[in-house]
């Protein structure tokens, strides 16, 4: 990292904490300004529902579960169950508000080999999915990183990433066509339904001031700001490639708490609002649903549905008909009976960022149901996830930013500093190559990545997956002793810093480099400590 590139990272650190603490501000003052009242949603039995997903939620595409290809849901929910049964998912300690909490949701990461998704300030590791046709890494004694059946589970879940893949490339052309026609026909309509144009400009800069919001015990990730865009360019639009899936499962049955969502009075939330974070702007998230079978119930007649199904036909052979007013009274019934199964599933709840004026949307979601979020939706609103009844696994499909998240870029970040270090074979002995401060620098700051972003993430929480998945475990041990060579160069360093030989000006550069470097080291492993987040047999 350039000195430059430095000062920047700091001044964004910064940016980051201003920006936390403005939104708590303007959380505090939202609610302080509802009070008692809510803000008002609208889910499929209420009128207006399709009109408010039209005009204010249109990133939004629900695929029904019987769309599907078939066989796709039985290799899917197999690979869940498969996934559940090896031990695989598991609850991460995330960093919320300078807390460290564990989530309520246990998770796995399945994706391209090497790759990592980073979300409060936790790095998860891939469990690789196997493609077709490929045997995928071995250790020395030709072993597979993963046994036949966690292979076929990850293979299942690849088989669904391709669908998606191709499949929201067809939603989002298709919508875009729609979308096309519908402002060519209204291109004099006002701004937004309900709104005024001022109020609309006022809540769009609200919403593109504000970087990140996250409820305490959510546990999911908040993202970053993104380039303002409505629509996503047509390039993009076509090379949709999800490169990571993060698989969820929460049996609201196991919680001893569940926070009731505060705005709307939606419910019980399993996940609470926020953006998805690192994640390709603009790029898509495409959601598998599965919900565990519920216990069988009765579905026999009951004695009082007996005597009703009698008296109807009662009616009947008397030539009776049914009266207005009954037919009011059982419609009535109808719709509460059709809410109330609404409030039992689990639901995706979905709100404009920081407005008040704009109805929340909550969809409800039956087991093998999909939805995507597509254009600029993550970007301009939030969602969470309403608890069902039941238990449930969601496969999230998603575009991770990955130019400083994969294997391929921390090991050439690895060789680059290692290519300071000189071995003279014949001597035994290690010798720096270069003594210019701005490589110096560089070579720190690699060694600070490797430690802090790789090695502790993988020693605290990673390596849990090496008991059911070896891929990670040789190149994790390799980036170890690339670690402890850079430590040794450290020492080389401090070496050449007090040798009172070393020209006095170069001497004082060097102290400068070495210094902030130890000083940001420092504070880092003293960070870690304070978490109880370093194993004992580790620095």
């Amino acid at each position: 990292m350039k000195p430059r590139q430095r000062k920047q990272y700091f001044r964004n650190m910064k940016r980051s904490d201003d920006s936390e603490r403005e939104k708590r501000r303007k959380r505090r003052r939202l609610l302080q300004e509802l009070g008692e009242q809510r803000i008002p949603y609208l889910s499929p039995t209420d009128p207006g529902f399709q009109d408010l997903w039209d005009s204010s939620y249109a990133g939004l595409a629900l695929r029904q579960s019987g769309t599907l290809p078939e066989g796709l849901h039985e290799k899917v929910q197999s690979a869940l169950l498969t996934l559940q049964r090896h031990g695989c998912l598991l609850r991460d300690l995330v960093r919320v508000r300078d807390r460290d909490v564990f989530t309520a949701v246990s998770r796995a990461l399945v994706g391209q080999p090497g790759y990592t998704y980073r979300y409060l300030d936790t790095r998860l590791f891939t469990i690789p999915w196997h493609c077709e046709g490929e045997e995928g890494q071995k250790d020395e004694k030709g072993k597979p990183c993963c046994d036949s059946d966690l292979r076929d589970a990850c293979k299942a879940l690849w088989e669904l990433n391709q669908f998606f893949c191709s499949d929201v490339k067809q939603q989002t052309n298709a919508r875009g066509v729609k979308r096309t026609r519908s402002d060519t026909e209204n291109s004099e309509d006002a701004p937004g339904e309900g709104m005024c144009e001022e109020e609309s400009v006022k809540d769009r800069l609200v919403e593109e001031k504000t970087i990140e919001e996250e409820e305490e015990d959510s546990g999911q990730g908040c993202s970053h700001s993104s380039p303002p865009s409505s629509t996503p360019p047509a390039a993009q639009a076509s090379l949709v490639q999800f490169n990571v899936t993060l698989i969820n499962y929460m049996n609201p049955a196991a919680m001893t708490q569940l926070k009731e969502e505060p705005y709307y009075g939606m419910g019980k939330m399993a996940v609470g609002w926020h953006h998805d974070e690192n994640l390709v702007p603009l790029s898509p998230v495409a959601v598998y649903s599965y919900s565990c079978p519920a216990e069988p119930k009765n579905e026999g007649v009951t004695e009082k549905d007996g005597e009703g199904k009698s008296k109807e036909k009662e009616r009947e052979a008397k030539g009776e008909g049914t009266s207005t007013e009954e037919v009011k009274k059982e419609g009535e019934a109808s719709v509460k009976e059709d809410v109330e199964k609404e409030k039992t599933c689990w639901r995706v709840g979905l709100k404009v960022a920081w407005d008040i004026h704009t109805p929340g949307l909550a969809l409800p979601l039956q087991s093998g149901d999909c939805y995507y979020m597509t254009d600029d939706l993550n970007r301009t609103h939030q969602h969470c996830v309403l608890a069902g009844d039941t238990a449930r696994f969601s496969s999230t499909h998603r575009v991770a930013q990955c130019c400083t998240g994969t294997l391929d870029y921390i090991q050439k970040r690895c060789s680059e500093a290692l290519e300071n270090l000189h071995s003279d074979p014949e001597k035994n002995a290690k010798s720096l190559i270069s003594l210019l401060p701005s490589i110096l620098q560089r070579i720190e700051d690699i060694h600070n990545e490797v430690e802090f972003e790789w090695l502790r993430q993988y020693w605290f929480q990673g390596r849990r997956y090496a008991r059911f998945c070896s891929w990670w475990t040789k190149p994790m041990e390799q980036m170890e002793k690339d670690w402890k060579e850079m430590e040794r160069m450290t020492q080389l360093l401090l070496v050449v810093v007090e040798d009172e030989a070393t020209a006095q000006e170069n001497r004082r550069e060097m102290a400068d480099v070495l210094l902030n470097a130890l000083t940001d080291r420092q504070q880092h492993r003293q960070t870690w400590r304070d978490s109880d987040c370093v194993p004992p047999t580790r620095v």
